[in-house]
């Protein structure tokens, strides 16, 4: 118990207890005291008189009560600010998820738009080569007329 105590409270000062006498175990009046270091630093404690110069290990602290109710709003407080974050990233995760469902709805028009015009440019590819096909033969039949003019003429 007396290494809890050096980590405890550092502090040699002393005063007069105001809300009546607390005897430490060793049988002496406890005197109030401060802790200067550690995670409990500027909290009041009640120590032995005769504290470091004893093996008595008497401590209670002066703000029990005051202590934990102010811890537990800050724990509360502390809460709140974390279901706020959290309600925050679940609105922007909802706002995310809205905006890839509209991109893929939208990448989905995309791949139909694009299937639409592939299926158009094929068309249109055999359409060139029927009309490729139909001009060469035009300009055959138009060759043979020529032609055939050409032979009635001379006869």
């Amino acid at each position: 118990m007396a290494s809890r105590r050096q980590t405890s409270y550092g502090s040699n000062s002393s005063s007069a207890n105001s809300r009546g006498a607390v005897f430490c175990t060793c049988g002496g009046t406890a005197v109030v005291r401060t802790v200067k270091h550690g995670p409990n630093i500027g909290r009041k404690f009640h120590g032995c008189p005769l504290w470091p110069d004893t093996n008595c290990d008497f401590m209670k602290w002066l703000d029990d009560s005051n202590h934990m109710g102010s811890e537990l709003e800050d724990l509360r407080y502390k809460l709140l600010e974390k279901d706020a974050i959290i309600s925050e990233l679940e609105h922007e995760k909802k706002i995310c998820d809205e905006k890839i469902q509209k991109l893929e709805e939208r990448c989905e028009d995309m791949k139909m738009e694009l299937s639409q015009t592939q299926i158009a440019l094929m068309m249109s590819t055999g359409n060139e080569k029927n009309l490729s096909m139909g001009l060469w033969l035009s300009w055959l039949f138009f060759a043979v007329t020529v032609l055939l003019l050409l032979v009635v003429l001379k006869l």
